[in-house]
């Protein structure tokens, strides 16, 4: 088992404003064994110089689609799976050289993905799954054209891992009860129209109450819970009502919505960066022209979403949401939203507030005793400077995950 005390750093808690000097840190395994002002002794440990870098918890992304490989879904129609598994294991190497130790994925990864990032057959972060979404027909998750009857053949189509449909309680209980069965960590609903779906309006409010209540009432008895796809005030608070857990986007709230949202404690994942790159890059890609006018609403209306969440004491998780070709564009998330937050605030998004969305508070998203040993050495102060965290994690200099280096330049 392998032992490291790392000395000679700068610690990032993201409870304190501050970094902190003059702490040493010791790892066995893949947990944080010790954290300490004072000098720490074991014979057993390689000592590691940090060279006055920071030291800080692996980032959390909470919204993101491993195998979401086109900004246009519809062209993974003709993608077979075995093709968008490889993809998928060269977006989460990527991802993971950029400091995201953890994701949430919120559709289209399966058990088997997470499997092969597990045994060590893929490289990746360690990965929570949603399986398939469950979208009611003609919602955000069905993308069949309109003249087309059948759904997507599951064995051969890469469309399939995008979503799955279901209509009325007994259709709704039993996709969720199968994607349990399937391994899902936790439950995905289209709760409102969406950006890449071509036929819903935008402020559709998707599945009735009951159905809502019925996934709902699936997913907190196997111990888990339900994020739910939303944009509207009104799509919002049926979701939060009915007890959905995260709310993702969200980003046409209002403030008796996010009032609700604080009291039911439900937590909000907004996903900024990818408006702005479909603003910019997606017509190039594919998006249709009812997306992009989809798209302005509600990039004008992403700030604003955040100050109205923090205003009412709602938890704001970070996700970036973007598809394929955009992805080398994920860092931004942390440039847009400092318009709005402190940089504090930016990293505890990532770090603290992800740890508890994926249930992992404690554990994930901070370097405690007992945690898991998910650290960065960053060159630099992120409270100070945010663009240390880059599209190619430049400035990144050691990446360790479960206690084993996947990246090492100290």
């Amino acid at each position: 088992m392998s032992m490291y005390l790392f000395h000679n750093l700068l610690l990032l808690d993201p409870r304190q404003d501050e970094l902190r000097d003059g702490m040493q840190v010791l790892v066995e395994g893949g947990t944080v064994r010790e954290v300490s002002d004072r000098p720490i002794t074991s014979a057993a440990a390689e000592r590691v110089d940090m060279g006055g870098r920071t030291l800080m918890p692996g980032l959390i992304d909470a919204h993101i689609h491993l195998v979401l490989t086109e900004v246009n879904i519809r062209l993974l129609s003709d993608v077979p799976l075995t093709l968008l598994a490889a993809k998928g294991s060269v977006a989460a190497r990527e991802m993971l050289m950029r400091g995201f130790t953890t994701l949430r994925d919120t559709g289209g990864a399966d058990w088997g993905l997470k499997a092969a990032i597990d045994q060590g057959l893929f490289v990746g972060p360690r990965v929570f799954i949603a399986g398939q979404p469950i979208s009611q027909t003609g919602g955000h998750g069905d993308f069949r054209s309109r003249t087309q009857s059948t759904i997507f053949c599951a064995c051969c189509s890469g469309l399939t891992w995008a979503s799955r449909v279901a209509d009325g309680v007994p259709e709704v209980v039993k996709a969720v009860r199968d994607e349990l069965r399937k391994g899902a960590d936790h439950i995905k609903i289209m709760v409102s129209g969406g950006v890449a779906s071509q036929l819903d309006p935008l402020e559709s409010l998707q599945f009735r109450v009951d159905e809502i209540e019925a996934a709902v009432d699936e997913a907190t008895r196997w111990g888990t819970y339900v994020a739910a796809h939303a944009y509207s005030p009104k799509a919002v608070e049926r979701a939060v009502r009915a007890g959905v857990r995260t709310i993702e986007h969200g980003n046409l709230i209002d403030a008796p919505v996010a009032g609700l949202m604080a009291e039911r404690g439900a937590y909000l994942v907004p996903t900024l960066v990818t408006y702005d790159s479909m603003k910019r890059r997606g017509a190039e890609h594919g998006l249709s022209a009812a997306s992009l006018a989809k798209n302005d609403v509600v990039l004008q209306a992403g700030l604003r979403s955040l100050d109205i969440a923090r205003a009412a004491g709602v938890k704001i998780g970070l996700g970036s949401d973007l598809l394929g070709q955009l992805r080398n564009d994920h860092m931004n998330e942390f440039t847009i939203r400092r318009e709005a937050m402190s940089a504090q605030e930016v990293i505890r998004s990532a770090t603290l507030v992800n740890a508890e969305i994926v249930r992992h508070e404690g554990r994930l998203g901070e370097i405690t005793p007992g945690g898991f040993a998910d650290m960065l050495a960053v060159d630099g102060d992120p409270y100070r400077d945010l663009s240390v965290f880059d599209a190619d994690g430049s400035r990144i200099a050691a990446i360790m995950l479960n206690g084993r280096w996947v990246k090492n330049r100290l």
